[in-house]
């Protein structure tokens, strides 16, 4: 199954992308599914119709979701829901108050995307479509398999092994706090297998990609390539970048001019930024972009060259690499580069590279931040930039 993750800054138009991805893809003869993982849910209002918490047929071979935790929580968290609340029934919480504090923050997202594994396993679509939840909160959860894998790998044995030995005596002593079970410890070692299942998913460059929708202006541009460097980071694949409404060239009331202006300085940024990712570019209509007939003009601005479910682009623009002696390095493949001619300079956590008429501007990790860039050099058509400590 082809799946493509839509994520970027709230507000910029991903939920209007997704849809319209799936609506071409579908007229292509392809059977789809698009979902929504964020719980402010859209995709109703962009197909202008009630969309449930099961696949609901928009169209011919189109079908479309909004989640609803509720089946979730009982195939993958209740077992831990219900420890979780007799703990802080302990703890003298009221039983409502109890039962919602054993939901953690951004349980919803997370089933959103264990949802995205079932789809997989039941093989009923082609593709599928994920309208993923804001930036912030979608790489959080894509980081979440590597955060859990060192706890449920080193120390979740070793509790699980303490709680056997000393259950019997805490059942007798009522002023220890309940100990989890033994069935506790196993639907949470089944979760976390569920959510490496999704991890496997999506991490997979051949089948899988995450596209950043995003809109020409200083604050999305920068929250963007935040999230560029975080996912390659964590090996998802970004294939495209979709630059959504732009100012199309039959506006030519002064009026505009300074938004023209500012629209095509962060253009060059974005380009910059994420080359040779594709960058894919829609218009900015003339009304809202809602229905059918207005999500099929926007796939017809965005795809105007691709095929929607094609993999873009496999690779990323740049590596980050631990060098053996310590240290750094930023790895780009360049290989058309003028050698004679290089400029290199980094600031706070941006790296900024000039190879003859080759620019970037790549923003590193924020614990790169204190790191100096001490060099660079080339291996083959690869260029290298050393990062040390300063």
């Amino acid at each position: 199954m082809r799946t493509t993750l839509y994520t970027g800054k709230g507000g910029v138009g991903k939920t209007s992308v997704a849809a319209a991805t799936a609506l071409k893809a579908s007229r292509a003869g392809k059977k789809v599914l698009v979902m929504s993982t964020d719980p402010a849910h859209s995709l109703s209002d962009a197909f202008d119709t009630e969309i449930g918490a099961e696949p609901k047929e928009m169209a011919g071979g189109l079908w479309a979701q909004e989640i609803d935790h509720t089946s979730m929580i009982e195939e993958h968290w209740a077992e831990i829901q219900e420890y979780m609340t007799r703990l802080f029934e302990w703890q003298s919480a009221e039983d409502l108050a109890a039962e919602e504090l054993a939901m953690l923050p951004g349980m919803d997202e997370l089933f959103g995307l264990l949802m995205v594994r079932r789809h997989h396993n039941e093989g009923l679509y082609d593709a599928l479509i994920v309208d993923a939840a804001p930036t912030g909160e979608t790489l959080k959860l894509l980081s979440l398999p590597d955060q859990m894998g060192w706890y449920v790998e080193k120390i979740f044995p070793v509790q699980r092994k303490a709680a056997n030995l000393v259950r019997p005596f805490a059942r007798r002593a009522k002023s220890l706090p309940p100990l989890p079970e033994d069935s506790f410890f196993g639907a949470a070692q089944r979760f976390y297998e569920a959510v490496m299942g999704v991890e496997d998913i999506l991490t997979d460059r051949e089948n899988a990609s995450v596209r950043l929708v995003a809109n020409a202006e200083k604050m999305v541009v920068a929250e963007a390539r935040r999230a560029y460097t975080y996912l390659n980071l964590y090996d998802y694949g970004v294939d495209a970048v979709v630059v959504n409404r732009l100012l199309p060239e039959s506006v030519t009331d002064p009026y505009f001019a300074a938004w023209r202006e500012s629209q095509e300085r962060h253009l060059r940024t974005i380009e910059e930024s994420f080359s040779p990712t594709p960058i894919l570019t829609a218009r900015l209509f003339g009304r809202e972009m809602y229905g059918l007939e207005a999500l099929s003009e926007l796939a017809e601005d965005v795809f105007e060259e691709h095929e929607p479910l094609d993999v873009l682009f496999r690779g990323s623009s740049h590596d980050i690499l631990k060098a053996e002696d310590g240290g750094y390095e930023v790895a780009f493949n360049l290989p058309l580069a003028d050698r004679g001619d290089m400029d290199l300079s980094k600031k706070g956590n941006e790296l900024y590279i000039r190879v003859g008429g080759y620019k970037r501007n790549v923003l590193l990790p924020d614990s790169m931040t204190r790191l100096s860039a001490t060099g660079a050099s080339f291996e083959g058509d690869t260029l290298k930039v050393r990062l040390d400590d300063a």
